[in-house]
């Protein structure tokens, strides 16, 4: 009896230990990549009846800028996604897209921010200047959606702009994000 009860309690001892450790405070790369590939893949090519609609807006590259400790960079990708969980929280969403890959993308948008809750509290001395970049460029980009009154061109143009986005977060802030096993 007493063998037992000593098992059980180093069994509990050692679960206690293991889930009791500090999770990293990051956000899965793998994740980032299966919204990337949802977005492409739910509305096809940009539409040519869509190219009067299309607009420049330029990219704020500087606020994923990496140095030494990239926290100001996850910082930013965790910023950016909040601000695609903004945009998409209209009930004016384009019906011609696939429905079933836009509702897998505005959840999976969404547990990478309930997940990564703790990147809104680390304290990057730069962020301000990356964050005024990622106001400017959503605050563009709603602009576009409200002026064109959430019309499915408008959408694309916001697709192409996310789009663009997160594959540039994937190729030059992938050491930001926690990967389980790169391929």
């Amino acid at each position: 009896m007493a063998i037992q009860t000593i098992t059980w309690m180093s069994a509990f001892l050692c679960l206690a230990q293991v889930f009791s450790m500090p999770m990293p405070c990051q956000l899965q790369g793998q994740l980032v990549r299966t919204t990337h590939n949802l977005l492409r893949d739910m509305g096809g090519h940009f539409p040519l009846e869509c190219l009067q609609e299309n607009v420049f807006m330029a990219f704020p590259a500087t606020s994923f800028a990496t140095s030494g400790l990239s926290s100001g960079a996850a910082k930013a990708i965790y910023e950016t996604l909040k601000n695609i969980d903004t945009l998409f929280g209209t009930d004016e969403l384009p019906t011609m897209w696939d429905q079933q890959k836009l509702e897998y993308f505005q959840n999976i948008i969404y547990r990478q921010i309930e997940e990564s809750e703790c990147m809104s509290s680390v304290d990057t001395s730069d962020y301000p200047i990356r964050a005024e970049g990622l106001k400017t460029y959503f605050g563009n980009i709603a602009a576009v959606l409200k002026e064109k009154n959430f019309s499915y061109c408008a959408w694309e143009v916001v697709r192409k702009e996310l789009l663009y986005t997160l594959e540039f977060i994937l190729k030059h802030t992938s050491d930001s994000l926690l990967w389980s096993n790169r391929t």
